[in-house]
């Protein structure tokens, strides 16, 4: 016995950015750089935060170090959620660099850095208030460096959105 489907072909999924669905924004489209971006940014991050903060002398390589860390946050989360604002992300950065912080008061986070180098590179060691200031920059910077991208992005999309026949037709 043979049967025939006479339903229609299934129609391809939209691609983002296509306009299929109207109302939802692309990963990577208007709404900024996708999560490969992200991902390449945080691997820049590190390395700058493993290097600079030996580099600069004294208090300003500790600043730079937090501000830096904070930065490493910013850019994992947008990595993980790339449809969050800069605000958004730049807050929640902050708010975990602080409660590491803050952490690091109750003495466990040097413990676990005694018995694994990880826990110490995520953790440190032991609580300086000094450090916050940085966190509050490394926020700062990203926010200001997410809300660019995004501008940007949205400007080259305005540019190549496809323009009408002429004739206005």
């Amino acid at each position: 016995m043979r049967t025939t489907d006479r339903r229609p072909p299934p129609r391809p999924h939209p691609r983002p950015g296509d306009g299929a669905r109207p109302g939802r924004r692309a990963a990577g489209g208007a709404a900024g750089p996708g999560r490969a971006s992200w991902l390449a940014g945080a691997a820049v991050v590190l390395l700058l935060g493993l290097v600079l903060p030996a580099l600069v002398p004294g208090r300003a390589g500790a600043l730079l170090g937090g501000a830096l860390y904070t930065a490493l946050l910013h850019t994992v989360l947008m990595a993980a959620a790339p449809r969050l604002g800069p605000w958004t992300a730049g807050g929640a950065a902050l708010a975990a660099s602080w409660a590491v912080e803050l952490f690091q008061a109750s003495g466990l986070p040097a413990e676990l850095g005694r018995h694994s180098l990880l826990a110490r590179l995520v953790l440190g060691t032991t609580f300086d208030p000094s450090d916050l200031p940085g966190y509050a920059l490394g926020a700062a910077a990203l926010v200001a460096v997410h809300r660019l991208a995004r501008r940007r992005a949205r400007r080259a999309r305005r540019f190549d959105a496809p323009k009408g026949k002429p004739g206005g037709r």
